[in-house]
């Protein structure tokens, strides 16, 4: 019977991207080898936010879950789920008519068939060729004003046929010189860039559901932590 470390799974609505607005059931997976350092889900590895106990669920009792939910999609997400075998937990969700969407940094091969692939590239793991056919769509974090550029010297993000996201690092979603970095990069080069944001953060609304648990951050820990 195939189990998976569960963090937390919630009913909410997507916030990000192509799907933006859409009632989405979330599945949150433990584990993360890349350890960004403005992580916004270090309770699935860092040390000082993980719980003592990692709760291990069937993957046919996660599909029921969410088929409770009656989401317009699932999202499994991280923590990096990629590292896990999630070829089971897809076949329990699709079996149920459910749409599975996966958010990875594209560092490992995805096990499972998904209906939907983001790919949040980090520069501690860098996308690997097999996923940069598969992505339906781009996640680019703009930690700084440069970010953009330096993503476009290293992946072909301006000969994409799939939207490419521009999301400003939360703890630098105030920022003028980050905003305006999105703003202007938009403007010159329009698609497939687009400007992005994370609006359920505004709404709160993962927080709306009592399984989501609070938001573990390390955007002010430096960056070996």
């Amino acid at each position: 019977m195939s189990e998976l470390p569960v963090y937390e799974r919630f009913h909410s609505w997507q916030g990000e991207g192509y799907h933006m607005g859409k009632s989405a059931f979330f599945i949150r997976l433990h584990g993360c080898p890349v350890h960004c350092p403005w992580c916004d889900s270090a309770g699935t590895w860092h040390p000082d936010h993980k719980p003592q106990s990692i709760k291990r669920m069937p993957a046919h009792d996660l599909a029921d879950e969410a088929f409770l939910a009656c989401p317009e999609i699932v999202v499994i997400t991280g923590g990096e789920p990629a590292i896990h075998d999630l070829i089971g937990l897809a076949y329990q969700l699709r079996s149920r008519n459910l749409p599975v969407h996966i958010e990875t940094c594209g560092a490992y091969p995805i096990m499972g068939e998904m209906d939907w692939i983001t790919i949040s590239p980090k520069w501690a793991a860098p996308p690997i060729e097999e996923n940069l056919e598969r992505a339906d769509e781009w996640k680019i974090i703009v930690e700084d004003e440069h970010s953009i550029a330096k993503w476009c010297e290293v992946l072909p993000l301006k000969n994409m046929d799939t939207p490419v996201w521009l999301h400003p690092e939360w703890s630098q979603s105030k920022n003028p010189m980050v905003l305006h970095s999105i703003n202007e990069w938009v403007k010159e080069n329009g698609f497939p860039f687009r400007a992005g944001f994370q609006l359920h953060k505004i709404f709160k609304s993962d927080q709306e559901d009592k399984r989501s648990k609070p938001e573990a951050s390390l955007s002010h820990l430096p960056e070996d932590s």
